[in-house]
């Protein structure tokens, strides 16, 4: 009883600092130049990159400006150039001091046209931090506050981890003004709509919410809204963070959000009405909702041929069928089930396995695992090595594990399919689940044969029945299954056939413009307007 008591206090004192916290951050800022300096000193800790200079306007000793910034965060030659004109400024009202000293400064200096005004200390802080230049004047009780922040930083390049053959080569970068600039380049529409947040009570990361207005379900919006606005945390470094903390199943291992580095990929998931969200300080950009089929597209898919594209997308799920099964059911076979294997298949597979000393389920745990440490260690390691690391030592580590009579070359065989098919699935976060489930089912298959496969396999559409994406099944729209919905799924139809968005996801405006029904007379041929 005692020490619920003292967890009750506990909490009380720490929701009254929070809300002491809370009304010190509405403080308003003096109207004394030196007092707002000071606290602010005091504030950052006296740090050694916050500058504050202090200076006299030309003809008139009586008015005080000081200009303050962080100087890891600002341009030096945006600085330098305020600095002259300002030092060189001649208010006409120097006598009187009235806000009219505010409106001569924006019209007469022009690299301060676009000023902001603040009267709070929270968010002369947030400006400071933010890259911006911030003016303080003797006898006001407010700030004004001009963008100044550099643009160093790495340029825009090709995406390193979506690669194709024909399409954009552009990518997403670290800055978030950068990556709203390549998506508004691709979709000049005024629907556009673009939300800004700050999220994280200590990196106070700007966060972007980006939707197409009536494209996007309004449902959709205001649910991502809302749980962005809920979040409570100290950090947002990565959209990972942001993911984690929205999603709906939260202990599902399957990614409900696509992230991307390609603007043409999200300017695609926008005109489906999906909304983006960007987080200042990574390339990768979230889209939602974000169905199991999208995991196995990517935007060449759209450059293509659809015959050709249709083909390459069923691969791909060839691929995660082959990547998910393949050592589960051969460990089931070759434990439980030797009669469904064909006898010449079966006396090769027997010959291989004299001498080995393990059995096929342990046997397939061994060469997984020494896989996977090659894949991690081939990641991890410097670029000028880590594929050369990888190749031999899966190379080295085979053939000496069949010499050695610890291995069979079946087991090889099966191993190296199992590796090269998890390679074709495009989405990095997809192939990881994959991964560990297929240990899920080999433990399954060694104990219960193909009986235990089944059951996983059937355990596993159960839960992806169960999981929602913003509140939208993940399987859609093969189950629930709608109507039409199928054109852009496991095959692609031709653009000319998909005349409406994805149902469920997209708003009032579900028709895609650009061409008429298709007429019946015509054969399938587009009527373009």
């Amino acid at each position: 009883m005692a020490f619920q008591v003292g967890d009750g206090i506990v909490k009380y004192f720490k929701k009254k600092a929070v809300r002491e916290n809370r009304i010190n951050s509405a403080i308003q800022i003096s109207r004394s130049i030196d007092e707002n300096i000071a606290g602010l000193e005091s504030g950052f800790g006296h740090s050694s990159d916050l500058v504050v200079r202090k200076l006299k306007f030309d003809g008139n000793m009586d008015i005080t400006c000081a200009i303050l910034y962080i100087s890891s965060l600002v341009d030096k030659s945006t600085i330098g150039n305020l600095s002259l004109e300002l030092t060189a400024f001649k208010p006409e009202c120097c006598k009187t001091k009235t806000d009219m000293v505010f409106s001569q400064l924006m019209s007469s200096i022009p690299g301060l046209r676009e000023l902001k005004e603040g009267f709070e200390y929270e968010s002369l802080y947030t400006d400071l931090l933010s890259g911006n230049i911030v003016f303080l004047l003797d006898g006001f009780n407010k700030f004004f506050s001009v963008t100044a922040s550099t643009d160093e930083g790495r340029p825009i390049e090709e995406p390193t981890s979506q690669t194709i053959i024909r399409g954009p080569k552009e990518g997403f970068n670290e800055k978030l003004n950068s990556n709203i600039l390549l998506v508004r380049k691709r979709i000049k529409s005024k629907a556009l709509r673009i939300e800004k947040l700050t999220i994280g009570t200590v990196t106070r990361t700007t966060v972007c919410l980006m939707y197409l207005d009536a494209i996007a379900r309004d449902e959709i919006v205001q649910e991502i809204r809302t749980r962005l606005g809920k979040i409570e945390i100290d950090g947002i470094l990565e959209g990972g963070y942001i993911e984690e903390l929205i999603k709906d199943d939260r202990y599902s291992i399957f990614p409900t959000f696509l992230s991307s580095e390609k603007p043409d990929s999200v300017a695609a998931a926008l005109l489906e009405g999906r909304v983006a969200i960007l987080v200042d300080g990574t390339p990768y950009v979230l889209t939602a909702p974000a169905l199991m089929a999208e995991f196995f597209q990517v935007s060449e898919d759209y450059y293509h041929h659809y015959i050709i594209s249709s083909a390459m997308r069923f691969l791909r799920f060839v691929a995660f069928s082959l990547t998910l099964l393949v050592p589960a059911v051969y460990v089931a076979v070759t434990t439980f089930h030797q009669e469904m294997i064909p006898t010449p298949l079966l006396i090769s597979i027997a010959a291989q396995r004299e001498g080995v000393p393990f059995p096929a389920l342990v046997e397939a745990l061994i060469m997984e695992f020494t896989f996977e440490i090659l894949r991690e260690a081939g990641i991890r390691m410097p670029r000028a090595i880590g594929p050369s690391i990888s190749i031999v030592g899966a190379l080295v580590l085979g053939q000496a594990a069949v010499e050695a009579g610890i291995i069979s070359a079946a087991m090889v065989i099966v191993v190296s399919i199992t590796a090269i098919s998890s390679f074709a699935v495009p989405n990095y976060e997809m192939s990881n689940a994959i991964r560990l489930i297929r240990f899920a089912l080999m433990l399954l298959a060694g104990t219960l044969g193909l009986y235990g496969v089944f059951m996983g396999l059937i355990i596993l559409v159960l839960h992806l029945c169960k999981i929602k994406s913003i509140t939208v099944p993940y399987l859609t729209p093969i189950a629930p299954e709608i109507k039409g919905g199928n054109k852009d799924t496991i095959f692609r139809a031709p653009l000319w056939k998909m005349k409406y968005r994805p149902s469920g996801i997209s708003g009032t405006d579900t028709a895609r413009v650009g061409y008429e029904a298709v007429n019946a007379n015509k054969k399938g041929k587009p009527e373009f307007r």
